[in-house]
């Protein structure tokens, strides 16, 4: 069986973070392995989030215990620190890791600042030179390529060709259901082709998770012997079903079903 990693933050209610990635794991029959980075509680009364980070000493104990076992492919999501970050860039180079999905995660969802904005600058010269694929949002690009509000596809393709410069070999620009289009798009680049990527767009707002459920099937994919685009493309199928199937988990937020995509 392949090996993966995640090293991510904690999602309390199960939706998000490690959690989804774990479940996506399993539904892709890779055995998960996780660094927590950080803890992320929610306020019931009002579902505002409280970020701690994990000390760096104990995250880098955590990636050489999985380090030392060996893996196939390892994601990044919520980094809790710019240490965190130049952590993983040291790991990733010391181990040799050739497969390494970025999800360069800036905020929590049902938030709408970025949680610390010196951890842009660090993950745009830390992690994108050794990233095989990067997955940021439209929000995400923007700011990993210093440009305005990405609004439309031309501008889509514009950050994808700043942050391939960058040094990430492939990015995928989820461009979801921001569009008024009645796709869904994403746009994939590798620095020769883009690819954009549709499918129908789900009038549903449960769909927490499905950023880092999308990196953690790519991550998957690759570890399983996919070529880029081809685990790019699977993962949007295994999300869409994931979303298509998201349930009401309280009053505030409803995540994907990730089990979804195989019990079709």
């Amino acid at each position: 069986m392949k090996k993966t990693l995640t090293l991510a933050g904690s999602d309390s209610s199960g939706g998000a973070g490690i959690q989804a990635d774990l479940k996506t794991f399993q539904e892709h029959n890779v055995y998960g392995m996780t660094a927590i980075t950080s803890i992320v509680a929610m306020k019931p009364e009002t579902w505002a989030h409280d970020v701690t980070a994990i000390d760096v000493t104990i995250v880098e104990k955590q990636l050489d215990t999985i380090l030392s076992v060996g893996i196939d492919a390892m994601k990044t999501g919520m980094l809790g620190s710019v240490d965190i970050i130049k952590l993983g860039a040291k790991k990733i180079k010391e181990h040799g890791i050739d497969l390494v999905v970025i999800d360069p995660v800036m905020v929590c969802k049902g938030e709408n600042e970025v949680l610390q904005p010196e951890n842009t600058d660090a993950m745009r010269e830390l992690l994108l030179p050794l990233a095989t694929v990067t997955t940021p949002n439209l929000f995400e690009a923007s700011q990993l390529a210093q440009m305005d509000p990405i609004q439309t596809l031309d501008e889509m393709k514009e950050a994808a060709q700043k942050i391939v410069d960058l040094g990430a070999k492939s990015v995928v620009i989820k461009g979801g259901k921001a569009f008024m289009n009645k796709e869904a798009i994403d746009l994939f680049y590798d620095g020769h082709e883009f690819v954009v990527l549709e499918k129908e767009k789900l009038q549903t707002s449960y769909n927490h998770g499905a950023g880092c459920t999308f990196a953690a099937a790519i991550t998957s994919n690759l570890a399983n012997g996919d070529s880029v685009k081809e685990a790019v493309t699977k993962a949007k199928d295994f999300v869409h079903a994931a979303i298509t199937h998201g349930f009401k988990l309280n009053d505030f937020v409803g995540p994907v079903m990730h089990g979804a995509y195989n019990q079709k």
